[in-house]
């Protein structure tokens, strides 16, 4: 009698470990587990336009000034383009004062710096855009990316296909047998990353365009975009992935 308390007992401390360690462990019968894949592609509705701003001075004054005048500028060409407040983002400028030397005396130079992004929803927009805003000498084009405005309705649209296919998938094999699907009695989905969201940056615009202009900015060298753009890149399609793992009652 001792021996089969001892041995229900250990029976009952190794359940106990399992369970604790994966409790994640189900035991149903008569139950058809499905994967499948749904992927779901559209064209891309929104351009992400973002500019870095650089002024640098001896004057404070003067720096401030111009970074001032250049995020206006930005501002007002987006205004002109029919681009609603709520699309442009506008951050703070930063200053940085340049030294030589002792710190105590007065600063050699100064650097102002801020960005600013717009969202564009058409597209015809861009090239104007990019052209008027990066011959001041002080704006910089920095990048350029397309997406989708409502990422998350091209997500759930994904996982409809996903489940879609683990039903039909599902149907077919107990039809073989004459039987039915049931309640789901678990399901465990995965969406995956967005694939075909392009960006380009300052480096892939000026590969396209040629050699820029070298500037110094705060010490270091800097190269400008150059006067005539290329021919801005057409998007490609973006495509949501799921995948979705079902676990269907046998009726």
């Amino acid at each position: 009698m001792k021996r089969m308390v001892w041995a229900l007992a250990v029976v009952c401390l190794f359940g106990g470990i399992a369970r604790a360690q994966n409790p994640e462990i189900k035991f149903i019968a008569e139950t058809l587990v499905v994967q499948a894949d749904g992927t779901y592609q559209a064209d891309p509705d929104l351009a992400t336009l973002t500019f870095d701003i650089t002024s640098q001075d001896k004057e404070l004054r003067t720096t401030y000034d111009r970074a001032s005048k250049a995020v206006q500028k930005i501002v007002a060409l987006a205004d002109k383009n029919g681009l609603p407040k709520s699309d442009l983002v506008n951050g703070v400028l930063t200053v940085r004062p340049f030294y030589e030397g002792d710190r105590k005396k007065k600063a050699k130079s100064f650097l102002v710096q801020g960005q600013i992004t717009l969202k564009i929803r058409d597209f015809s927009k861009i090239g104007p855009i990019l052209e008027e805003s990066v011959d001041d000498g002080i704006t910089d084009f920095r990048s350029l990316t397309y997406s989708l405005a409502d990422e998350e309705a091209a997500k759930q649209r994904a996982v409809r296909e996903a489940m879609k296919r683990a039903v039909g998938r599902a149907t077919a094999a107990l039809e073989q047998k004459g039987q039915n699907i049931g309640a789901l009695r678990f399901a465990n989905l995965d969406v995956k990353q967005l694939a075909g969201v392009a960006e380009m940056n300052l480096y892939a615009l000026r590969t396209l365009g040629g050699m820029a202009e070298t500037v110094e900015v705060g010490g270091r060298s800097d190269k400008r975009l150059p006067q005539a753009l290329p021919p801005i890149p057409q998007p490609e399609k973006i495509t949501v992935s799921a995948t979705v793992q079902c676990a269907f009652q046998i009726q």
